[in-house]
């Protein structure tokens, strides 16, 4: 494995694009900027043969950010994804905003409640069209329906590329690098770790 100084001298495009120190306030505007841009993120579980898999799903805490980092996500209990919960609390979240090729990736623990005040203060109708009402008086697909449950993300790590530049912008100075030979990195890499 390479030392660090090496790193940064083999690969230039990070080491320019982790070279700007920011607040940990700064980190967290910049990542709700672009979660609240992509609002769909990908939560990547693993079942029991160690096979990872992804499905889009769109956080309902409207607050992220504010002092609080943790992804919280309503969805059916019994789905599979909540059996590769409970075999593996390790889970991975991802969004990307195409507009401007920023990203986030929570790499963290995922919690599953059945606290109904957390549901309710979280719920919203459309939950309903992914859950379905059963016409049995116990599955109506409201926030009362014993299948519907939080996954709450507790990160350990979040690592984000956050750039604010346009397409034109970016592309002009990806191109002057590629025919000077500099690297050139059109964004910043900011980690935010469990201490900050």
């Amino acid at each position: 494995m390479s030392s660090p100084s090496e790193r940064a001298r083999l690969d230039p495009y990070t080491a320019q694009a982790e070279n700007k120190p920011i607040s940990p306030l700064e980190k967290s505007k910049a990542l709700c900027t672009i979660i609240k841009a992509a609002k769909t993120g990908m939560l990547v579980t693993r079942n029991t043969e160690g096979n990872l898999h992804s499905r889009a799903m769109n956080p309902v805490n409207s607050k992220l950010g504010e002092g609080q980092l943790n992804l919280v996500f309503l969805a059916n209990n019994v789905t599979a994804k909540f059996e590769e919960i409970e075999n593996d609390s390790h889970v991975n979240v991802s969004f990307f905003d195409s507009s401007t090729t920023s990203w986030v990736s929570y790499a963290g623990r995922a919690r599953v409640s059945q606290d109904r005040d957390l549901i309710h203060k979280h719920w919203s109708k459309t939950v309903t069209g992914y859950i379905g009402n059963l016409k049995d008086g116990v599955h109506t697909g409201d926030e009362n329906d014993p299948r519907v449950s939080a996954i709450e993300v507790v990160p350990d790590e979040i690592r984000y590329w956050f750039t604010e530049k346009g397409a034109v912008p970016r592309t002009v100075q990806v191109a002057a690098g590629a025919v000077t030979g500099k690297a050139t990195s059109p964004g910043e890499l900011h980690t935010i770790t469990n201490e900050e």
